[in-house]
């Protein structure tokens, strides 16, 4: 059985031409990328040993084997704190001895608010990297009335995508949204949180999660479609503004992409809104 650092050599060494690291190719083989050789070769370690770490049947390789390995394959700094992070999970020290980090202001500035109230009744919210809906507008609510995302205390799109199986229904691209939401994750908002964050969702969310979040690729911005409760198809343009950083935070406006979507939302915000529960 694999582990999530085992996963994530793997991928890397699968996603790597070995002809950008001067490699001749010889010829077919089974499988796209780097061989494990030529990997192990440029580490500095056998093959034998990387097979187990990317088996999982080695999960505590030294500090010096994972500066090898990370120089082997080329690693950016955010890959290689990842690649340290996951190590730590991996040998079973997923934070110990660390405190808890201070959790992120889900507050939201005054001005921020006032911008969500122009854009309403149009669909807009304000979130973090994490996933955490802090505002949002009676546009934004009356599209995802009856998904459930809402209806959460502390509302986490993240959470929802990744364990509330109404997602897959509402989002039809769900593995779209889905890698968007884990490219977020391992985009900030700071080390500390994402991993504490990652920590509790992993065992929740399983490999679908995991394979993801290995990635470290930006995936394509395409129109997001929503299957909405009241059996609208709805599909949106997004723009996302960027907050000062301090703020942690972006606003999200879904703009509608086509003129169903406008014509369903008209019909939508003259229809009596019920209460839930």
């Amino acid at each position: 059985m694999g582990t999530p650092l085992g996963d994530f050599v793997r991928a890397k060494r699968d996603s790597i031409q070995p002809e950008s690291f001067g490699i001749p190719d010889r010829g077919r083989r089974r499988s796209p990328g780097l061989r494990r050789s030529d990997l192990a070769a440029r580490a500095g370690v056998s093959v034998e040993y990387l097979t187990r770490i990317e088996q999982g049947r080695d999960r505590n390789p030294s500090q010096s084997v994972l500066n090898a390995l990370a120089d082997a394959l080329s690693l950016d700094a955010g890959e290689r704190q990842h690649l340290r992070y996951l190590a730590k999970i991996t040998g079973g020290g997923t934070c110990v001895g660390r405190p808890r980090p201070e959790p992120l202001d889900r507050d939201v500035r005054p001005t921020v608010l006032a911008t969500l109230q122009l854009v309403d009744p149009g669909v807009a919210y304000v979130a973090n990297r994490l996933g955490d809906v802090l505002a949002f507008t009676t546009g934004f609510e009356l599209v995802m009335r009856g998904s459930g995302l809402l209806e959460a205390d502390a509302p986490n799109l993240t959470r929802y995508v990744f364990t509330d199986p109404r997602a897959r229904e509402i989002f039809p691209d769900w593995g779209q949204l889905a890698d968007e939401r884990a490219f977020d994750l391992w985009f900030g908002p700071s080390i500390e949180i994402s991993e504490w964050f990652t920590a509790e969702l992993a065992p929740l969310a399983g490999e679908e999660f995991t394979r993801r979040l290995n990635r470290h690729l930006p995936p394509p911005r395409v129109p997001l479609r929503i299957n909405q409760a009241s059996g609208y198809a709805l599909c949106w343009h997004r723009e996302t503004l960027e907050l000062p950083a301090t703020d942690g935070q972006v606003l999200v406006v879904l703009l509608p992409a086509d003129d169903t979507t406008e014509q369903a939302m008209d019909r939508l915000r003259r229809r009596p809104l019920r209460a839930i529960g």
